[in-house]
């Protein structure tokens, strides 16, 4: 019976041994197959000895074909993004894939795999060109969660190096034209140290290719599209071959509108309120031309805000610069008819006449009215017999201030080219000149200011948008 026992426990181990085999004999298959679809031991081995033989006598110190020919490097560029640009500082920002390829003859290798794709840990074991942009004020490369650099290696030498980069580049904007300014921003490349005789950079076709512009930071701008040169630019150290990319940018207006140029305008047409206002109302047009003045120049201290201290004059100061005169003019042009209107207008000086009867012992009123000459003369310096008026026991006499004394006779000139008074309509002197009456300047003004600064609007926008 125990070896019975003994035989049956034996079989039961053998069979449950050769079960366990079977399933790892297949979990081993299952894992083998998804090894090779992945990643195959011997190809593998074979990139490892590869890069292994490649390095073995490779000096990254030296460039390709040194002393034989001058390295070709093809450029692509990729830009992800552009903006903001800052007028202030005259700079933009750029987020681009900047893409280099050249051939390095001590890395051909002879394998089945065509082409090696390898990550930043390879980049530090090779040679690479020494490229800078002329341009930039700072520059990072992304390093986040990974360094953002791509290294591909072909079996015949060809080398494709890419990184992605983030550059504030400088861009000296013209801003006479500002805010309908146009501008070309350069982002400018070249090699550090190699002159044309050893290292020469040339485009790739279709090289230089741009992203969904929806994501782009151009606030103030449209991106009207780019261009692309090679120059080569001398300088004592040799003569290096110099490669530039042109984003060509045009200005928005609207914010620029919304926030100068429009309360600009109304407060210019504000002004001209006073001109309804009767002129006896000093405190009224006073204020409010006052009031119009210092808007205008808040306006312009906030208009410059957006500009760089720069010594010309743009287009936004000139129109900035015309509506303030405008209202500085509609102030003066009260000031004008307050001065003049208080002139023509006379003065009165009451006195008390009495007159003593010379018969009897008491004081009787007289009433005396003497008449003013009419034809005395402006020109004389001499002050004017008073005209005076008695009314009962009451003598006036009509002065004339001195400040309105003018030079006004027949047969001679007047001071100006203008005449304002009423004696000087007469006389040979006034031929080819204007007779204005000072006392209707408010109606004059009404048709003048607007139509002079509608002019001026035309004129401006006519010369800056189409010409």
């Amino acid at each position: 019976m125990a070896p019975r026992l003994l035989l049956l426990l034996c079989l039961l181990s053998g069979s449950h041994a050769r079960s366990r085999k079977v399933e790892e004999d297949e979990y081993e298959d299952s894992s083998s197959n998804q090894k090779w679809v992945l990643a195959p031991k011997s190809q593998d081995t074979d990139v490892t000895l590869i890069l292994n033989k490649l390095l073995r006598e490779y000096d990254k110190k030296l460039r390709p074909d040194i002393g034989i020919k001058p390295t070709v490097i093809d450029v692509d560029i990729y830009v992800n993004s552009i903006g903001p640009v800052s007028s202030i500082n005259m700079e933009y920002q750029i987020d681009i894939f900047f893409a280099q390829t050249w051939t390095d003859s001590r890395l051909r290798f002879n394998s089945t795999m065509k082409i090696l794709t390898l990550n930043s840990n390879m980049v530090g074991l090779i040679w690479l060109p020494d490229t800078i942009f002329r341009n930039s004020k700072t520059a990072e490369a992304h390093w986040i969660t990974t360094p953002n650099q791509l290294l591909r290696i072909w079996n015949d030498g060809k080398i494709l190096y890419t990184l992605r980069l983030t550059i504030n580049a400088e861009c000296q904007l013209q801003l006479h034209n500002f805010p309908m300014d146009e501008h070309s921003c350069p982002l400018i490349f070249s090699s550090y140290g190699y002159p044309k005789e050893e290292m020469i950079y040339r485009w790739r076709k279709n090289s230089v290719e741009a992203a969904d512009q929806k994501s782009w930071r151009l606030y103030q701008f449209d991106f009207m599209g780019l261009r692309n040169t090679t120059e080569i630019v001398t300088t004592s150290a040799g003569d290096y071959v110099v490669m530039t990319i042109y984003f060509e940018l045009s200005r928005r207006m609207g914010y620029f509108t919304i926030q100068t140029y429009i309360p600009c305008i109304l407060t210019v047409v504000l002004s001209w309120v006073s001109f309804w206002i009767k002129k006896d109302a000093t405190p009224a047009r006073t204020a409010l031309g006052i009031t119009t003045v210092l808007t205008m120049t808040t306006l312009s201290t906030i208009a410059r805000k957006s500009l760089p201290r720069v010594s010309y004059v743009t287009a936004m100061d000139l129109f900035v610069t015309v509506c303030f005169l405008f209202v500085f003019a509609a102030l003066m042009e009260y000031a004008t008819l307050n001065y003049y209107s208080s002139c023509r207008k006379p003065t009165t000086t009451k006195k008390t006449a009495s007159l003593q009867h010379p018969d009897s012992s008491r004081w009787i009123p007289e009433r005396i009215s003497l008449q003013a000459s009419s034809n005395y003369s402006l020109l004389d310096m001499r002050p004017p017999p008073p005209a005076m008026i008695t009314l009962n026991n009451s003598v006036y006499w009509q002065e004339f201030e001195d400040t309105c004394v003018y030079e006004c006779l027949d047969g001679k000139d007047c001071q100006s080219f203008f005449c304002c008074y009423e004696e000087c309509k007469s006389g040979s002197w006034r031929k080819g000149r204007i007779h204005i009456d000072i006392l209707e300047l408010d109606s004059y003004s009404r048709v003048f200011f607007p139509t002079s600064f509608l002019l001026f609007n035309l004129v401006y926008w006519v010369g800056y948008l189409y010409l």
